[in-house]
Parts: C-alpha cells; structure tokens; sequence
C-alpha cells in the first residue's frame, strides 16, 4: 500500500493547496472590488469639491456680468429703476437658477458615485463568497473522489474495492434497536 498511500497523500494535499489557491483568489478580487468602491467614494467627495469649485467661478462671473449691466444701464443716462431694475433682478433670478442646476447635477453625479462604490462593495462580498464555495466545492470533490478510492474504501471500513455501507449496516439489520436484553 506504499505507493498507493503516497497517491492519495499527494491527491489530498494538491485538492487542499487547490481550496486554498481558490480562496485567495475570492479574497484578491474582493480586495480589487473594495479598491474600486473607494475609488468611486474618491470620486463623489471630488464631484462634492468641484461643484464648490464651479458656483464660485460661476458667482464670480455673474457679479461681472451684473456690474457690467449695472454700468450701461448708468452710463446710458437711465436711473436705476424701472426696467433697468428689472433686467438686473431677472438677471440675478436666472443666477439662482444656474447656481440650483449646478448644485442639481453635482448631487446627481455624487450620489451615482456613491451607489457604484456601493455595488463594487456587493461585487467584492459575492467574489469573496465565489472563492469560498469553490473552495468548498473542491474539498468536498476530493473528499468524494478518496472516498471511492480502494484505499478510501478500506479506511471507511468496507471490504477492498468496494464501498456499499453493508459491512456497517449487517450488525444492525437483524436488531434495529441494538438492544439485546428481555423486557
């Protein structure tokens, strides 16, 4: 049984190293999933900071275009009222706009970030859970295939080269209760 012995060592430690290789790779590309969700969570504190970024430029840029009127309108000899008024406060209605679309859109954009961090997080969970189950699976396939081995046979107790739970199973088929005492 020497060389038989060392087949099935070597089958049961290829089979382990094998779980073991398919776990670690569930765990690296867990890893690789959280890496891109924090990347994407990067991402929406970035879109956060630009939209900061924009109203201001925006707001800079408007008070020159509001001087800039305020200064024709002044120039021209017209008071500042009336319709002159007027354009400066649509003007500055339809900033209030732009400043809610910027706002507007950079929610939008931030929260989608959020949400594929998110999903890359459920990704990285169901690889991790890919690795474990083919691990399992391989473990149990080895376990299968040595168990249907003759020398798997002979470990579980049947006779050599056979494997039919018989040889555990006659003791008990005339007496199911094991009990052999009289009442």
């Amino acid at each position: 049984m020497g060389l038989e012995t060392a087949l099935v060592v070597a089958s049961v430690g290829s089979t382990v190293m094998q779980a073991q290789q398919q776990s670690a790779a569930g765990k690296y590309n867990q890893s690789i999933q959280n890496r891109n969700a924090q990347i994407a969570d990067q991402e929406a504190q970035q879109i956060e900071k630009q939209k900061e970024f924009d109203i201001g430029r925006f707001d800079k840029q408007f008070n020159q275009l509001q001087s800039s009127a305020t200064t024709r309108i002044l120039k021209s000899g017209v008071e500042l009222s009336g319709s002159g008024l007027r354009v400066l406060r649509s003007n500055a209605e339809e900033a209030e706009v732009q400043r809610n679309v910027i706002d507007y859109n950079s929610q939008v954009a931030a929260a989608q970030r959020r949400e594929a961090g998110n999903l890359f997080r459920i990704q990285g969970q169901f690889a991790a859970q890919q690795g474990k189950q083919a691990a399992m699976t391989t473990l149990f396939k080895g376990a299968t295939n040595i168990a249907g081995s003759s020398y798997g046979k002979s470990l579980l107790g049947g006779p050599k080269g056979t494997f039919d739970g018989a040889s555990s199973y006659g003791q008990y088929a005339s007496n199911p209760t094991g009990y052999s005492g009289s009442f």
